[in-house]
């Protein structure tokens, strides 16, 4: 099983249909909080659909909630600061993938922190910020699906 940690997820729809993929592909779906919106919310439920139902998300108050508490074998980081690219990275079943949220990314003290772990989905050109949250979420998971089940 795969983890995806949003990291202080700030827009509902990204994080319900991050919650819908996570059910799709039987992974875990971790929110370290302070989110960007009540998890009642109804765009996050109308992103998620009925799929939302089945999900249990993990709860943390902070991101030192998540690393003392984490249930995860190793942490991936997706930044645009990453210098390897993830199809490069080896992953494993129980690896984690963290996202930042959507108009910060990453805290530079996680990005320090994590330096070695930090994995880039390429973009064409310099004037791209970034993905969009959930679309980054599918690249990087499905790839370590492909490589561990052969998806």
């Amino acid at each position: 099983m795969f983890h995806i940690i949003l990291h202080q997820p700030e827009i509902p729809q990204n994080t319900g249909s991050i919650g819908r993929l996570c059910v799709c592909t039987g992974c875990r779906l971790h929110l370290i909080h302070p989110l960007g919106f009540e998890v009642t919310d109804y765009y996050l439920r109308r992103a998620g659909l009925d799929y939302w139902e089945q999900l249990a998300p993990m709860h943390y108050e902070s991101w030192r909630d998540f690393l003392e508490k984490t249930p995860t074998k190793r942490l991936w980081f997706a930044s645009t600061k990453g210098a390897v690219v993830y199809t490069q990275a080896k992953y494993e079943p129980g690896d984690g993938y963290v996202l930042g949220c959507e108009t910060k990314g990453l805290p530079d003290e996680i990005l320090r922190e994590f330096r070695d772990c930090l994995i880039k989905i390429p973009m064409q050109g310099n004037f791209h910020r970034s993905l969009n949250q959930a679309q980054a979420a599918a690249v990087v998971l499905y790839e370590g699906l492909r490589q561990v089940n052969g998806w």
